[in-house]
């Protein structure tokens, strides 16, 4: 959000990620840096990473690299790797201002809001002050104000709709089911260089019963899908004989920029329309398209359709992508462009907008706020508005929030869909469908965090509320007298995260509560003290394959973990050491094992740790905790019990 440049290609990716292409480079084949270089030129950043990767993984990478990795990993909101690289390039001397800043805006699109406050004021205090880092501070500040007391809203990610892919910008039409906006299998032949996937199209399914699961959906087969390069979002009237249809242009005109000393090219958006008519739909072109200069999309229509709202950074608005809205005019077309005005657009970017009577809502990161684009609400139309506020957690989250659209609202309850990279997820973006009750009866946990060894208590814990598909519903710090408490929902299983540095996190499951009256729930969290130079821990749960050495995915998740605290603890060394099982000759086990280390540290040094901070050692059959020696009969899973994966701590 920070840098401008990054700032501007999110938007943009958000506005249904344009395509970008270059100028002729030169023939010669270049260096991997170079080549690299010339991937960030033209935005292609899933190929910059794909470069990038190997060379900032080898022994002392020089600073440029980590950040043009950093930075690619930031572009395609990956915010999780995106930190990892620059917690290591701002322990370097020699990286660049904006990289602080990039830094402490991953921290917070990954929910460390106080982290993220730490850089942002060591970025004041270095090299003065700047009104978006007032902001972010500002939003980090209301953010864990927000997570502390969440809204009534309870949010349901559609898994059966969304894949590991994108998905977003729900749509229920009126004849053509629920449509959406998504990346499809992925065709090597039509891909996208900036994300690595297919381009987005257009598909639409079921809407069925209120509440209901949405169901995955199927391309729309003609139209509009038919374009090059992306497609979508789609809105229409309420008819369904109307479509407004964002793309990416596909013709030969493209704005021309300099970036790195080149001149390169970039494709913007238009907004189609489509009539249906007796014999199909007809395209028409809305008339202030201007592809040569700027993009414009996101539709959207006033109640009465007479009025209809879309983004673009066309000249003229207050920051980088703003809501303008065009009124129809007596004749049938569109007039003018005016700007929303003030109370919608910022200094930053606002897109996305809905109408729900007179409500509008709309995203952006130009107001405080708790991740990237957050989801707003104001009342009025045209360019008088007035009211703005943030819908808050769990409306909101610490990453992209986007694409909120009301189904039903009365005074009772509420119903919709918005779109979300938040954790937790099935994907990049993914669908989520909303709900409101007023609430009836209250349950609220309380807990208390202490220290297992000495149970005396431990004030400052980080505790984490989670629900049981893993989603995060709350995040506090227990008081100074060591307590905490959430709000909790009846009939529901949670998971209780307590963590502190210097401590073993300590986890707990509760529920389901049955209550019928206000209900306090009392739980205790005991963290252990770590980190004794020579302590020794298993990995739990990370396993090999028989005679193989590669990380599995459930060992990849413990891993994670392991980096998590490494992180954590800048100043921790380690030794990790595999251990085999007895079967097999024994020279070839300590040769099995030592790979089988080697292999748990390359993939720690891929997530960001230095390699100076790891030691991999491999003990073969030397160090079994059974019976199961040469030539002992033993199960498949006391064999696997021997094939472990232990830590001991050099130095901290």
């Amino acid at each position: 959000m920070i840098n401008k440049k990054i700032k501007i290609c999110l938007a943009l990716c958000l506005l249904t990620a344009s395509l970008w292409s270059g100028e002729t480079i030169a023939q010669e084949q270049p260096s991997a840096a170079s080549k690299a270089e010339n991937y960030i030129r033209r935005n292609e950043y899933a190929n910059a990473i794909k470069v990038l990767l190997p060379i900032a993984s080898k022994k002392n990478p020089s600073t440029l690299n980590l950040e043009r990795l950093a930075d690619s990993y930031l572009y395609l909101k990956n915010y999780g790797a995106a930190e990892n690289w620059y917690a290591r390039v701002v322990q370097r001397t020699d990286y660049k201002k904006e990289s602080l800043l990039n830094y402490a805006e991953a921290l917070k699109q990954n929910g460390k809001y106080r982290e993220a406050k730490v850089q942002f004021q060591k970025y004041e205090s270095e090299f003065g002050a700047l009104p978006e880092v007032t902001l972010a501070i500002a939003g980090a500040d209301s953010a864990l104000v927000w997570l502390e007391k969440p809204t009534g809203h309870v949010i349901r990610n559609e898994e059966h709709l969304n894949t590991d892919k994108a998905e977003f910008g729900a749509f229920p039409s009126q004849n053509l089911g629920l449509l959406y906006t998504a990346e499809p299998t992925l065709d090597h032949k039509k891909r996208s260089g900036m994300t690595g996937e297919s381009y987005l199209k257009i598909f639409s399914t079921d809407k069925g019963a209120a509440n209901a699961n949405l169901d995955q959906g199927k391309q729309v087969v003609g139209l509009f899908n038919e374009a090059a390069y992306h497609v979508g979002p789609v809105i229409s009237n309420k008819e369904g004989d109307v479509l407004f249809v964002t793309r990416t242009y596909p013709g030969a005109d493209a704005e021309r920029y300099r970036a790195y000393g080149k001149t390169v090219k970039r494709k913007n958006l238009e907004l189609k329309i489509y009539k249906k008519n007796n014999n199909g739909w007809t395209e028409v072109n809305f008339p202030y398209n201007n592809v040569k200069d700027y993009s414009l999309g996101h539709a959207a229509l006033s109640a009465d359709e007479q009025t209809l709202y879309f983004a673009s950074d066309m000249p003229g608005g207050l920051g980088g992508v703003d809501i303008w809205y065009s009124e129809l005019q007596s004749d049938g077309s569109w007039g003018k462009p005016q700007n929303a005005g003030a109370v919608i657009n910022s200094a930053g970017d606002e897109m996305f907008p809905t109408v729900y009577g007179d409500d509008f809502y709309f995203s952006s990161n130009g107001f405080a706020g708790m991740g990237g684009l957050d989801i707003f609400r104001a009342k009025g139309a045209k360019g008088s508005f007035n009211g703005r506020v943030n819908l808050r957690f769990p409306i909101n989250s610490a990453g992209d929030d986007f694409a909120f659209v009301v189904s039903h609202k009365d005074e009772h309850e509420a119903h919709g869909y918005l779109s979300s990279n938040r954790s937790g997820g099935k994907g990049n973006d993914d669908i989520y469908a909303f709900g409101y009750v007023r609430p009836k009866i209250t349950i609220r946990l309380e807990g208390l965090t202490i220290n297992k060894k000495t149970k005396e208590i431990i004030p400052g814990a980080t505790v984490s509320l989670f629900a049981a598909n893993r989603q995060l519903l709350g995040k506090v710090q227990s008081d100074g007298s060591a307590l905490f408490t959430f709000p909790i929902e009846e009939n529901e299983n949670y998971k209780l995260f307590a963590e502190k540095e210097g401590f073993h996190a300590d986890s707990l499951r509760v529920g389901p509560i049955k209550a019928n009256k206000d209900t306090v729930v009392k739980v205790t969290l005991a963290l252990e003290p770590v980190f004794t130079v020579g302590d020794k821990f298993v990995l739990e749960n990370i396993y090999y394959d028989f005679d193989k050495h590669n990380i599995r995915p459930d060992a990849a998740l413990v891993l994670d973990q392991l980096v998590r605290t490494m992180r954590d603890n800048p100043t921790l060394k380690i030794e990790l050491s595999s251990h085999t099982d007895s079967r097999g000759n024994d020279n070839y086990n300590m040769a099995l094992s030592q790979r089988r280390a080697q292999a748990a540290v390359d993939y720690i040094i891929s997530q960001g740790i230095d390699r100076d901070r790891l030691v991999a050692r491999g003990y073969g059959e030397t160090r079994l905790i059974n019976h199961c020696a040469n030539g002992v009969k033993c199960s498949d899973d006391e064999h696997q019990a021997n094939r472990r994966t232990e830590v001991e701590v050099l130095a901290f």
